[in-house]
């Protein structure tokens, strides 16, 4: 009697901690490796083979690291996180496909809603039939998130945007030293639909698009120590409603330098060697120069206490 009553109390205890153990714990910080393999659990000594791999075993808001070169597969975010791959090479290739979509609904269990992206090489580059082409879609699609922040990346060769920031209830974006070149649509494009969007640009380049950067109506963007050349339409364009602040920066050898629409300000920067300097009519603070563009374009209006150097 008491040897199965023994057994019978056992026996409910191990059925209680098999009914409250998780079946697999998340990780704060993952890593992933060129030769990893998305069936280990995406530790340090065990890393993941993709991106998509490492993100299903991290927690909310965690880190996934690369610990050595690789291309870890186009990625779809759907929670707080970061991707850092500073000090190694870490590649996304996105043929025929987004680079990495960024959807991260409200949630109370997601309070910050935050994406951080650190060191990566993300590529449309792909093939139609014989050719080399851009065949990837768009390199970084923002959907939903409150910020997100992208430092030391390159983002090449998609057919679409490089960054897309089409978030509807309005949010923040920050891209600092990075490089944007070589899409057939916009560098960065920040055009949020029912909210403001607002982005911080700081040691950027955006070349050989369409148009460099793009802000749509109701979303603004300040930029700073930037590059704006050989993009095909514009470098700079803000559309009705739009706003765009450019200090310290050069838009150089593109279709049409500032394309205005909206509301342009530009300070302590050089508007040169365009096809059209500028289109619509900027406001110059500080000392900017303005010289070189086959067509002048309208003059910048020229806020008080300021000085111009004017068109050539």
């Amino acid at each position: 009697m008491y040897k199965a009553t023994s057994t019978a109390a056992i026996g409910t205890m191990l059925a209680f901690f098999t009914l409250s153990a998780p079946a697999q714990a998340q990780a704060t910080r993952t890593f992933v490796s060129g030769v990893g393999s998305d069936a280990n659990p995406c530790s340090r000594t065990a890393p993941c083979k993709t991106f998509a791999g490492a993100i299903s075993q991290t927690f909310i808001n965690g880190e996934i690291d690369c610990l050595d070169p690789g291309g870890f597969g186009a990625v779809t975010i759907t929670k707080s996180i970061t991707f850092d791959c500073t000090g190694t090479f870490g590649s996304i290739l996105a043929s025929g496909t987004n680079g990495i979509v960024i959807n991260i609904p409200v949630s109370a269990n997601d309070p910050f809603r935050t994406v951080r992206l650190r060191g990566l090489s993300i590529n449309g580059t792909g093939a139609s039939g014989t050719i080399g082409t851009r065949t990837g879609l768009k390199g970084i699609s923002i959907l939903q998130a409150a910020t997100v922040t992208i430092e030391d990346v390159v983002i090449s060769d998609f057919s679409q945007t490089g960054v897309s920031d089409t978030r509807s209830t309005g949010g923040k974006l920050f891209i600092r030293n990075s490089v944007i070149r070589n899409n057939t649509g916009t560098g960065i494009a920040v055009a949020g639909t029912g909210g403001t969007n607002n982005a911080v640009i700081e040691n950027v380049h955006s070349n050989n698009n369409a148009f460099g950067v793009a802000a749509a109506v109701a979303n603004n963007v300040s930029i700073t120590r930037s590059v704006f050349s050989g993009n095909t339409t514009a470098g700079a364009t803000a559309d009705v409603g739009a706003q765009i602040g450019l200090d310290n920066s050069l838009v150089s050898a593109n279709g049409t330098g500032l394309l205005n629409n909206g509301t342009i300000s530009i300070s302590n920067s050089e508007i040169s060697f365009n096809t059209t300097g500028i289109t619509g009519t900027p406001t110059s603070f500080g000392n900017n120069g303005i010289f070189g563009n086959v067509a002048a374009g309208t003059a910048p209006s020229v806020a008080a206490a300021s000085s111009d150097h004017g068109q050539q």
